[in-house]
């Protein structure tokens, strides 16, 4: 980021307690070779980790089970112009150990559209990066700073 560009860089914490307090982001893996983005309900771990819940027949829990992925959310006032932006990047897996698939069923993300066998897949916080818009300006385009 360029000085006075109207963003400022987030450090790990702010992403982190930005993260948990929005239910919705997005996550970005490879799909036949090619970029696919997915909206998806998700929670955090304590520590950091992303944690989704879905159908275990489901092409995304196949598709990125081993794979390196991003996941990003973000909150936007469109009236303020003013807004933050957070990306995870890490190795996705599903979870698979019993003991702590249990725990997640009580404590992890509940889902939106509930299947009959669901798994969690877990994106270990590799690279956290994020962003905040400190410099909006208003439709009209008069400074908010001043």
């Amino acid at each position: 980021m360029y000085a006075n560009d109207g963003f400022r860089e987030l450090d790990r914490g702010e992403c982190l307690r930005l993260l948990a307090g929005v239910p919705v982001g997005r996550i970005v893996h490879t799909r036949h070779a090619l970029p696919a983005v997915l909206p998806v309900h998700f929670g955090l771990d304590g520590d950091g980790a992303v944690l989704l819940r879905t159908s275990a027949a489901s092409e995304l829990a196949r598709a990125v089970d081993g794979s390196v992925v991003a996941f990003e959310a973000d909150e936007v006032d469109a009236d303020s112009r003013s807004g933050w932006s957070v990306v995870v990047t890490g190795a996705a897996t599903v979870v698979h150990d019993p003991a702590e698939h249990a725990r997640l069923v009580c404590e992890g993300p509940r889902s939106w559209v509930p299947a009959a066998h669901e798994v969690f897949v877990r994106i270990e916080p590799d690279l956290v990066t994020g962003r905040a818009l400190t410099g909006g300006r208003t439709r009209n385009g008069a400074d908010l700073r001043t």
